[in-house]
């Protein structure tokens, strides 16, 4: 990682996601945030209701990267553990926050509802977590050491990352630029691995399209610097008349 590299990592979390129950929206929509941003997204994991799981997962995640981004498991009901995983991971207790207990309190008391023991839980944090504020449905997120984690409801999950966007360390933009194949990845693919090996500052992803009649390929290139791209997508489109000369 070199100093300008920002990373992180997300853990989505929750058993209807590995059923197919849930098609997941989030991973996506950070990893379109972090970019922005300049924060490579460089590992997604996603793991069921179990607390071993999430904390095997958190522990080696946090280690590696700058930042995780956690979603689900937050909520009012028995399999809602994402708390209780998270300060088992960071050796704390798991308790009920007083200021999201008032918070809580007080939105439920507005609305003329019960504050039951089920919505109780959406309280409960490692001891030592801050807030990340929820202006969808007020039950907060939490960040503790470098772990932030948010709902699992798409709504709510996008509105907490707008919350904390902003407060993140930022790296160097990446940049890029493609170029439109006429050639499938099979006539291409030699020829790109040797340009690949020769811009290595450079990430190169091949993408095959197909429109019912023949194979092209959209050729994308990547980098925090502009000048590189520049020179290996010169050797793109040489390498692509090169083809065609054939």
């Amino acid at each position: 990682m070199t100093e300008q590299q920002v990373t992180a990592g997300m853990l989505a979390i929750g058993d209807e996601l590995l059923s197919g129950r849930t098609k997941d929206r989030n991973i996506g929509f950070l990893a379109e945030m972090l970019t922005a941003a300049g924060i490579d997204l460089l590992e997604v994991r996603i793991v069921a209701d179990d607390e071993t799981a999430i904390v095997e997962a958190l522990n080696a995640l946090r280690a590696r990267y700058t930042y995780v981004f956690t979603s689900g498991g937050i909520g009012p009901t028995h399999d809602d553990i994402t708390a209780d995983a998270v300060a088992t991971a960071f050796g704390v207790a798991c308790e009920h926050d007083a200021k999201a207990m008032k918070l809580l309190g007080d939105h439920y008391a507005g609305r003329d509802m019960e504050f039951t023991e089920a919505r109780k839980r959406m309280a409960r944090m490692p001891v030592g977590a801050v807030h990340i504020d929820n202006p969808v449905s007020k039950a907060p997120g939490f960040i503790i050491g470098n772990v932030h984690v948010m709902a699992g409801v798409p709504s709510v999950f996008q509105a907490m990352v707008n919350q904390v966007i902003g407060t993140l360390k930022t790296g160097a933009r990446l940049h890029s630029d493609s170029v439109v194949c006429p050639h499938g990845e099979g006539d291409i693919g030699g020829p790109l691995g040797e340009i690949q090996k020769n811009h290595r500052d450079v990430v190169i992803g091949s993408y095959p399209r197909f429109d019912g009649r023949k194979f092209s390929t959209e050729i994308v290139m990547r980098s925090r610097d502009e000048g590189a791209i520049a020179a290996a997508k010169s050797d793109v489109e040489a390498m692509i008349a090169a083809i065609a000369a054939r």
